[in-house]
């Protein structure tokens, strides 16, 4: 079936067409195609039978109105674990993605696959076909699958890449789990706080009025503050709902994200964490490329975009060329200024011994087990210290709502 680039996939819609086999079973089946017609031509042309094709509604994802499903770690390696199975029980490549695209129930990746394999079928090779998606896939996945088909070995070259989004995936799967019971605490205090201010001080607020007690200064703060959100809530969720707006679109802009990422490494005790979780990354990419067989040179580049933090790529961003004037590959991470002495020390172990690739792989797994405990102990903080916090905030709104209870008994009596 003819297929078009990615940006021409927004006005491609789905055909749900029913098809009838040899045996006579009726199948339906989703297709993507520019025309019914196309759709109608193709199955005919495998010996089937079309008994009707008319536009599939449900694929809301080719309306180019961004409502696609997002592409999740976890579907690319399930696609990947599949690719190999196929390729090892001995299936060509363009047949494999063929039968693998169609049971993909992700839309977008589905899409993606059907390119692929037209441009294989075209006589591309498998990386150069993937090139146009690395912001899917990542340079990585396009630098493993070169390497295995220069060296002859493609399924290991991906098995390799398998075993590599699957440390990753767990290592930001662990940081959010450990960060869900802190954020949830956060969330359910501020909504706490807001039933507090919205509906129940500004009752007792109307009720103070028609005594003339004088009230403490907290309390005046307190129905002050109470009184202007319950009567401009619209404007204070406007300035959120802008504020977050602005944000989104910021965090797009390479000076704010450079900005941003330099202000969380000076974060007290959050530094080590960002800090350390991308010298881990950057190793275990480093590792990765160098044992599917790519230069170092080539490699390094490929490592240092890998890294989360705009703020350290762009201090390493000589490295490159440090090693391409002939300094060692620890020499020229030592200029950077990024990795802490440790790291450099286990760098120039591995860069003497000859086994750099698997001293990469060894600190990668160090340094995840100390952005693991670090985790976990930030996590064991913060908890106490929210609820505390939270505690005293809704205790003081408390007292300075029953304080003046006391002065108008004592006016009463």
């Amino acid at each position: 079936m003819k297929v078009t680039s990615e940006r021409n996939f927004a006005r491609m819609p789905y055909y749900l067409c029913r098809i009838a086999g040899e045996d006579g079973r009726v199948e339906s089946r989703s297709v993507l195609a520019s025309a019914a017609h196309e759709c109608r031509g193709t199955f005919e042309a495998q010996g089937l039978l079309v008994l009707s094709v008319r536009r599939d509604w449900s694929k809301l994802g080719n309306f180019g109105l961004g409502l696609r499903r997002k592409i999740k770690e976890r579907d690319i390696i399930l696609f990947n674990q599949e690719l190999v199975a196929m390729i090892k029980a001995g299936y060509p490549i363009l047949k494999s993605l063929e039968s693998i695209s169609g049971r993909i129930k992700n839309v977008h990746l589905r899409e993606i696959l059907i390119d692929v394999a037209g441009e294989v079928k075209k006589g591309k090779a498998l990386s150069e076909a993937f090139l146009p998606y690395e912001k899917v896939f990542t340079p990585i996945y396009s630098a493993s699958l070169m390497a295995g088909e220069k060296g002859g070995n493609l399924p290991a070259s991906i098995g390799r890449y398998i075993q590599y989004a699957k440390m990753v995936n767990q290592t930001r799967a662990r940081i959010k789990s450990a960060m869900t019971y802190p954020t949830i605490l956060i969330v359910f205090s501020f909504i706490l706080m807001g039933i507090l201010m919205n509906f129940v001080i500004p009752r007792f607020a109307e009720f103070y009025k028609s005594y003339e007690a004088e009230m403490p200064g907290i309390t005046r703060f307190v129905m002050g503050v109470a009184t202007t959100t319950s009567r401009y809530w619209y404007v204070m969720a406007g300035v959120i709902v802008a504020a977050v707006v602005a944000v989104f679109r910021l965090r797009r802009r390479p000076d704010f994200r450079y900005q941003l990422d330099r202000l969380k490494l000076r974060v007290p005790f959050g530094r080590t964490i960002w800090l350390e979780s991308g010298v881990s990354l950057f190793s275990r990419t480093l590792g990765l490329l160098l044992e599917a067989g790519i230069s170092l040179l080539t490699a390094i580049g490929i490592a240092i975009q890998a890294v989360p933090n705009a703020w350290m790529i762009r201090h390493m961003e000589e490295v490159p060329d440090h090693i391409r004037n002939g300094e060692g590959l620890s020499d020229s991470l030592t200029q950077s200024g990024v990795f802490p002495p440790l790291a450099l020390d286990m760098v120039r172990i591995g860069e003497n011994s000859a086994n750099l690739q698997g001293m990469l792989g060894d600190m990668a797994d160090f340094y995840d087990e100390r952005v693991r405990g670090k985790i976990d102990t930030l996590v064991t903080l913060v908890e106490p210290v929210v609820i505390i916090a939270m505690g005293l905030v809704v205790a003081a709104m408390l007292l300075s709502v029953y304080i003046p209870i006391f002065n108008i008994i004592r006016i009463a009596r």
